[in-house]
């Protein structure tokens, strides 16, 4: 990798999904280029082949522009699905009663499959049952061995539609056979970061973590009422969360899923967990060269909370406009983060200073420091990912400037609020903040932390260097 670096000039970072519209090698430079930080692997599509071939993509344009990119790997989960009706969909009437079974396809009139015998035999009468992603709503009748339903309003069910009870845990894992023949790839390949869908519990977590065996940082997906329910313990638990909002949007009311969000990244901030802000950001932009005065309001509303980054989901999988999106997003960053009032926002959602440890007070002193000497930036010396997120943590004036040999832990760094990783071949030598700020680019003062300590002792090392 060169020793170049081109700082983005922005604390956020931006993921932009790969898929059928975006994963050529040029395209995906194109996007690198336009902004991206992250490039995320859909496993609900695609075949593994596919996804080695976006990866591969990544890479050349990691080399090509001398810039660590992080590749993200995102497992389909559960998604519960109805089975397959005759002729391909069923017509619902207004009221009309249907009996649902367990099976994986039907030709009967009345009944829709649901290949899950597990979720049929949890339904109890007054359930409402959301398919095709919250579009048809049902309404159960009669629980039991053969539960009924009676659809709220006309529609059409198409085969293979998202099946979900609003509002309840379904007894379902949140690993799949797929899910795992799916994260065995990732790893093969070389996966930067890992996302889990349908998170329900901390056992989850822990489940594809023992899998993972710190080959790369997890992030769990919320997305369902029992993750909201067992918030502060999964984000404990996980190196990172997404908001996914479109699941969100299925099983809450759409006017809870802001509250939700801003639950969600200010409990993640307060533990020092990067969180990604997913789905609908600007959705228009599949077919529109522009963004919506809305959607641009979406993408600041996340900024000025704090979030680590933001995602593109099909504006650049298969969107007509992919380098455009990345370009606007990072605008809208751009001049988020310039606004006046951006760092009075970012303070309302830090969380309760009364529970820092250690590295959370060393970590503002070290800003407080560059401040002081008006250096340009803060250079930090750790091997430990963990550190790093604490430093991010309390989103500084001051860019962060991580430097390693390691390019796996360069590429996870991405994720993180105000860290711009940097390829050096050696950090070990007295003159390493110095290396790193002119591999950036800057001139002036840095200032720096070094870990000076062991398993057993806390210990840095604070200071001021100039060229």
């Amino acid at each position: 990798m060169s020793r170049l670096s081109r700082l983005r000039g922005r604390n956020a970072k931006i993921v932009a999904t790969l898929g059928p519209g975006s994963r050529a090698p040029r395209t995906v430079q194109l996007l690198a280029e336009a902004g991206a930080d992250i490039f995320r692997l859909n496993f609900s599509h695609g075949s593994h082949e596919d996804h080695r071939r976006s990866l591969e993509a990544v890479r050349m344009a990691e080399k090509a522009l001398g810039r660590p990119l992080a590749v993200l790997a995102d497992l389909q989960g559960p998604k519960v699905r109805v089975g397959t009706f005759a002729g391909g969909k069923l017509k619902l009437d207004f009221d009309g009663e249907y009996t649902l079974i367990a099976r994986e396809e039907t030709d009967a009139p009345r009944n829709i499959p649901v290949p899950h015998p597990e979720i049929l035999e949890a339904l109890e009468t007054g359930d409402r049952v959301l398919c095709n992603d919250g579009m048809i709503a049902l309404t159960v009748t009669q629980a039991g061995a053969t539960p009924k339903v009676k659809s709220d309003f006309p529609a059409e069910l198409s085969d293979r539609k998202g099946f979900t009870v609003q509002g309840k845990a379904l007894p379902v894992s949140a690993l799949t056979g797929k899910d795992r023949e799916d994260l065995a790839c990732a790893l093969e390949l070389g996966a930067d970061l890992i996302a889990l869908s349908f998170v329900q519990s901390v056992e989850d977590v822990e489940t594809v973590q023992a899998l993972i065996a710190g080959r790369a940082p997890l992030i769990a997906k919320l997305e369902k009422p029992a993750a909201i329910n067992n918030l502060a313990a999964i984000v404990d638990a996980a190196d990172g969360v997404m908001v996914a909002r479109g699941d969100l949007g299925v099983e809450y009311p759409a006017e809870q899923v802001p509250i939700i969000q801003r639950r969600i990244v200010r409990t993640a901030r307060a533990k020092g967990r990067p969180v990604i802000v997913a789905t609908q950001m600007l959705e228009s932009m599949i077919d529109n060269a522009a963004p919506t005065r809305a959607e641009t309001g979406d993408v600041a509303t996340a900024i000025y909370q704090g979030v680590d980054a933001v995602m593109l989901s099909a504006e650049t999988a298969i969107g007509r406009h992919p380098a455009t999106a990345v370009a606007i997003m990072g605008r809208i960053i751009h001049a988020t983060e310039a606004a006046e009032d951006y760092r009075d926002s970012l303070k309302q959602f830090m969380g309760d200073r009364s529970l820092e440890l250690t590295i959370d007070v060393v970590a503002r002193a070290a800003q407080s420091l560059a401040y002081a000497e008006h250096a340009s930036a803060l250079a930090l010396r750790t091997g430990s990912a963990r550190r790093l997120t604490q430093f991010s943590k309390h989103r500084g004036r001051h860019l962060i400037l991580y430097g390693s040999a390691d390019e796996a832990r360069l590429r996870a760094a991405q994720l993180l609020w105000g860290v711009h990783p940097i390829h050096v071949a050696d950090i070990e030598h007295d003159d390493w903040p110095v290396t790193l700020l002119r591999t950036a680019g800057l001139d002036g003062a840095v200032a720096y932390a070094a870990w000076k300590g062991d398993n057993d002792e806390a210990a840095w090392e604070l200071g001021i260097r100039r060229p």
